[in-house]
């Protein structure tokens, strides 16, 4: 009798751990911009997801850490084995950029349904040198 009810319990916790419900996996969690030059990359960056769970997933909403940051994301419920995109487009300010979006959604396996993608990089101007800086810095001017 012992013996069942040790049986019972353990099959009664591997049925919990099984999480039921919809599950996000994405394919990457962190963008890397690179070095980019402002005017030549309009700073657009898409997160690719699947929902692996059994049932449909909602994204709820998508926060920017910062308003230079837009988010867009599907409205539309996800279902099982479907693909999604959360878009994001950064405003290119010159500097290091290092910005969050909070995904906010019913996902299962993440803590409240939260998972924190992130974008970083370099966003640089180059210089445009005068034609008339250039002769001046001629050897025989």
């Amino acid at each position: 009798m012992k013996k069942l009810f040790v049986f019972i319990t353990v099959l009664i916790g591997l049925t919990s751990l099984a999480q039921k419900g919809p599950k996000i996996e994405f394919k990457e969690e962190t963008i890397n911009y690179g070095e980019v030059e402002k005017g030549k990359d309009d700073g657009i960056r898409v997160f690719e997801f699947t929902n692996t769970g059994d049932e449909p997933l909602l994204i709820k909403n998508a926060k920017s850490s910062c308003g230079c940051t837009v988010p867009e994301w599907p409205k539309d419920p996800i279902a099982p084995g479907a693909k999604g995109q959360i878009k994001v487009q950064y405003n290119m300010n010159p500097g290091p950029i290092s910005k969050t979006i909070t995904i906010e959604s019913n996902a299962t396996n993440k803590p409240d349904g939260m998972v924190p993608l992130r974008i970083k990089g370099t966003v640089i101007v180059k210089e445009e040198v005068s034609p008339l800086v250039k002769k001046k810095t001629l050897p025989n001017s």
